[in-house]
């Protein structure tokens, strides 16, 4: 016999009552059924008519019954109504795997969240043919517009899928008339890095600028020469390097810096400054003591970490995400040419007031 039967053994468990499955989702009329209404009042309801003439009870009769009943509207036919969706586009080159610049994405989401949007996202990898086919596809979901990334700050042609749907170029740029863009102001960057080093005492100031050709090249360096004009520190071309701006390509401009007579160099980007620390310490010299040392980019698994952790200047990757959807959906004004986003300094430790002579 089943302990289960026998006088004092344990009482049987209770089983939560079940919700009977259904086999489709649940429809209009079910709805409409269920609240005493027709169709036409549960549309109306659902669709946040305000103007429509009905009684504020029947109102609160139809959103007890959806409620109830776990009914969800069906977003595609509402597209075919209104001939677009909730949805904004994101077409990026690179952006979903490269870390730092990842941001554009999460600025992007956060933003059009805020105004009832979701993002659909193809990351193609400079993939030309996946780049196409991604746009037609987001043009059939009729999406609201189209932001298209590139993981650096560069000029762009525009694909011609692209010219069907309203978009918006983010940390790029066309010289195309009329095509909206947002890019990070790297003029002003450069110069927030550079004044970094100049409240700080320093005036004999080195950069080691990039060998690729970039706007980020021109700007940064153009941004270097105003903080100097500024200051009214006479600009040296002498006290202007260039190397490839990576680890390896700071660490070889070491020897060239320490010929220069400087107090503080201004490195193209983080990863530069990072060389020319293992350069520096390899010489036996030490940041700030002996060198002061600003970056760019502010890649938080490079900068926040070195030995002292490196003042720098951030690329506003979040706020260009978030820029591109407010411009896109014309929260944000439109300007001649590309919208320019601040990029903040970071202080930290590698830089430290100097007696001015």
């Amino acid at each position: 016999m089943s302990t289960e039967n026998k006088p004092g053994g344990p009482a049987p468990t209770a089983q939560p009552p079940r919700m009977p499955e259904r086999a489709h989702p649940v429809t209009l009329r079910e709805v409409a059924e269920a609240a005493g209404v027709s169709t036409a009042t549960v549309s109306l309801v659902v669709n946040k008519k305000k103007s429509a003439r009905i009684a504020e009870e029947t109102r609160q009769r139809v959103k007890d019954a959806i409620r109830t009943l776990g009914y969800r509207p069906n977003a595609l036919a509402k597209t075919l109504v209104s001939g677009t969706s909730k949805f904004i586009g994101l077409v990026a080159d690179g952006v979903a795997t490269t870390p730092f610049a990842g941001q554009i994405i999460h600025g992007a989401q956060d933003e059009a969240w805020k105004h009832g949007y979701a993002l659909l996202i193809a990351n193609t990898e400079g993939n030309g043919e996946l780049e196409q086919d991604a746009i037609k596809m987001m043009l059939e979901y009729k999406v609201r517009g189209i932001l298209y990334s590139t993981w650096f700050h560069r000029q762009t042609e525009i694909p011609e899928p692209l010219r069907e749907a309203e978009f918006v170029l983010v940390n790029c740029f066309s010289d195309e008339p009329g095509t909206r863009a947002v890019v990070p102001d790297e003029v002003q960057g450069g110069r927030s890095a550079t004044e970094i080093l100049l409240r700080n005492g320093h005036r004999r100031i080195a950069f080691i600028n990039a060998t690729i050709p970039a706007p980020a090249k021109d700007g940064r360096l153009a941004g270097y020469r105003e903080a100097l004009e500024d200051a009214g520190v006479a600009f040296d071309p002498g006290l202007v390097m260039e190397a490839y701006p990576d680890q390896e390509g700071g660490h070889g401009a070491t020897a060239e810096l320490l010929k220069r007579d400087v107090t503080a160099v201004y490195c193209y980007n983080d990863r530069m400054a990072m060389g020319l620390y293992d350069g520096l310490r390899e010489r036996g010299l030490s940041i700030p003591d002996d060198m002061a040392v600003v970056g760019f980019d502010n890649q938080e698994v490079i900068a926040a970490h070195l030995r002292p952790p490196l003042s720098t200047v951030s690329l506003p990757h979040y706020e260009l995400g978030a820029a591109g959807v407010r411009t896109l959906l014309g929260i944000d004004a439109a300007t001649d040419g590309a919208a320019k986003i601040h990029c903040p300094p970071v202080e930290r430790a590698s830089v430290r007031a100097q007696a001015r002579a």
